[in-house]
């Protein structure tokens, strides 16, 4: 039997790991970071909580016999995808990164690109006088400095420091072009701040914007480690591990 570890509580590894936990050839464990109170529970097996960096992957690799490691950590995650690669290279693992395709505009779409938090931060007082930030709770610390009416959107309440006019909404996806557009008139925002995070959930919050002529403000996705086989669908994913059988 063939063991596979896969990193990531994102919508994409759960797609992953539903699909392989039917194959009675594999025994699929899924790691979560445990930062979330009640995450969605992939299927298969699941552990929370971090490894203890490289070091501790790689002890973890070699103990639990894994054949294939899955980096399906969120494309922003830098930390554990560095040491993804250092574990599986240490343990002579092979790795495959999974990420959804980045944002691309379309006709309409009025964006302006960031390559950090801080340089958005900095950016956004001369875009917009009402903006909505939907960058992540561990991200609005980077907004702290804002004297301006905040609207957020959290899964769970974030930790100071934070914007001192903040709106906090807290809410977990998915969510419908119909509840983006009526939130986007109701705090009367015209800023839209995100991540490239890419995949279909942040759709919805785009489409509502370009509509409204609002303009979008998002900060760039770091490159994954150097080496590091990347695809972008779980269909993808599923592909390549059937070729390395």
């Amino acid at each position: 039997m063939r063991r596979l570890l896969i990193l990531g509580g994102t919508g994409q590894a759960r797609a992953l790991a539903a699909e392989l936990a039917a194959d009675p050839a594999l025994e699929v464990t899924s790691s979560l970071a445990g930062r979330t109170a009640e995450p969605r529970r992939p299927s298969g097996r699941v552990r929370s909580g971090g490894f203890g960096g490289a070091a501790g992957l790689t002890a973890w690799l070699r103990a639990e016999r894994i054949d294939v490691l899955v980096d399906a950590t969120h494309p922003f995650a830098q930390e554990i995808s560095r040491s993804a690669a250092v574990a599986a290279a240490a343990a002579g693992v092979p790795l495959l990164a999974l990420r959804p395709p980045g944002l691309t505009p379309g006709p309409g779409d009025r964006w302006t690109w960031a390559d950090t938090l801080t340089q958005a931060a900095a950016l956004l007082p001369s875009l917009g006088g009402r903006p909505f930030l939907t960058t992540g709770r561990q991200e609005l610390a980077a907004f702290a400095a804002l004297d301006l009416p905040v609207l957020a959107r959290t899964v769970e309440p974030p930790a100071p420091p934070l914007p001192r006019r903040l709106v906090l909404v807290l809410s977990r996806g998915p969510f419908t072009l119909d509840g983006e557009r009526a939130l986007l008139r109701e705090h009367r925002i015209d800023l839209l701040v995100t991540k490239d995070s890419g995949g279909p959930a942040t759709a919805p919050k785009l489409t509502a914007a370009r509509e409204a002529a609002v303009p979008v403000l998002i900060v760039r996705r770091p490159p994954p480690p150097p080496g590091v086989v990347t695809v972008g669908s779980p269909e993808a994913a599923l592909a390549w591990l059937r070729a390395h059988r």
